[in-house]
């Protein structure tokens, strides 16, 4: 089905919009889950830079299954690899066939959540009639190519993203959908993530490797976006020794060009945790199994949060009302004198490493003993809570 008169009726077909990367792809999923609530029979497909589709679709997945739970369709870019050889004949016959791909689609709906030039440029690019953004993009350019437009509202940017379903539901059926709406937007939907059995069979491995039980041990994320937003090492080991002496061991994980810093807490935590690389689909079938996810602002702490495993942040330069684990059980830990700043500083940020060791694993086994998830009281003896952290 494709219908174009929006106002009238569901559109049959829509594109999404979210480039990238980990946690921002992760941040617009449960507005595409609310979206699979309202309207079962829609149709989704989702532009993506080829490293994150492991979020959307394991490799070879085709049509709707555990390996590609939410979306029909993927369509793949490699902007970062299209603007190293912008002039080449080889990225301009790529551009062209992502633009055909997507045209013969017909999408009625491109949905952009990037609110970058390049993600509304995609959107015009797609041929869809309605393009849906908000009205106050991150960069405000990008507005100029949408046809319709929304308000952010909320604090945390996934009830940011939610508050752009309603520029989906059409005019005449506003007053009947609201309070589906409004009840989606209080308790979205958990995002489904692909099961793919080699990650999966991959994970249990590890597992078994090491002698760790599933759901019996906890990862460590020490790398960042930027270094603003990475604690010390030393004091993610110091919590890997205290988790370890607790019954509980320890995965330090690591991303590309983060496995220096990886082994250097493995090295500081006297070797009771072990530093594991994965690639995305990897770290998805991994965090599955983890009983708590330790680390700061950063991919994986979102897909912990999104796969429901419970967290503790580790915040300096960010916003946790806005960037915080989302709709799972979380401490997030930030010091009074950290001051929200984007400016990507390479330079850790001082307050961030005020924070210390003992308030992590407190807030750690606080949350190890809720509902009775810890092995047992007596292995996680209450610490010294320190103020000044929030």
């Amino acid at each position: 089905m494709s219908v174009t008169n929006h106002n009238s009726r569901a559109p049959g077909r829509i594109l999404v919009i979210r480039l990238g990367s980990m946690g921002d792809v992760l941040h617009a999923l449960p507005a595409v889950a609310a979206l699979r609530v309202m309207f079962p029979e829609v149709e989704v497909g989702w532009v993506i830079e080829e490293r994150w589709a492991p979020l959307l679709a394991s490799p070879g997945a085709r049509t709707r299954s555990p390996q590609m739970p939410l979306v029909d369709r993927v369509h793949l870019v490699n902007t970062r690899a299209w603007r190293q050889d912008l002039w080449s004949g080889k990225t301009r016959e790529a551009i062209l066939a992502a633009r055909r791909e997507l045209r013969q689609t017909e999408y009625d709906v491109a949905w952009d959540f990037q609110g970058a030039w390049k993600s509304a440029a995609v959107a015009l690019a797609s041929g869809a009639p309605v393009r849906l953004g908000f009205r106050h993009p991150r960069e405000q350019a990008a507005a100029m190519f949408y046809t319709r437009k929304r308000n952010a509202e909320g604090a945390h940017v996934v009830e940011q993203n939610l508050s752009l379903l309603a520029g989906l539901i059409p005019a005449d059926e506003e007053r009947q959908r609201g309070i589906q709406f409004s009840a989606l937007r209080q308790t979205p939907p958990a995002p489904q993530l692909p099961q793919d059995e080699r990650q999966e069979a991959w994970a249990e491995g590890e597992l078994l490797r090491h002698g760790y039980l599933a759901h019996d041990f906890a990862i460590l994320n020490p790398g960042a976006g930027w270094g603003a937003k990475c604690w010390a090492a030393e004091s993610y080991a110091e919590v890997a020794r205290g988790l370890a002496k607790r019954g509980l061991p320890s995965f330090i994980n690591f991303g590309p060009n983060e496995e220096e810093l990886a082994q250097a807490v493995a090295k500081a935590s006297n070797g009771v945790a072990c530093a594991l690389g994965s690639s995305v689909g990897q770290l998805i079938a991994l965090t599955r199994r983890a009983r708590i996810f330790i680390g700061g602002d950063t991919g994986p702490m979102h897909l912990a949060a999104a796969l429901r495993i419970p967290v503790v942040g580790i915040f300096g330069p960010t916003d946790p009302a806005r960037n915080g684990p989302y709709a799972t059980e979380s401490t997030v830990l930030r010091s009074s004198e950290s001051v929200t700043n984007h400016s990507r500083r390479a330079k850790p940020d001082d307050a961030m490493l005020s924070i210390h060791p003992a308030e992590v694993l407190a807030a750690a086994q606080t949350l190890l003993l809720r509902e009775g998830s810890a092995p047992s009281p007596h292995l996680f003896p209450v610490f010294g809570q320190s103020g000044g952290y929030s």
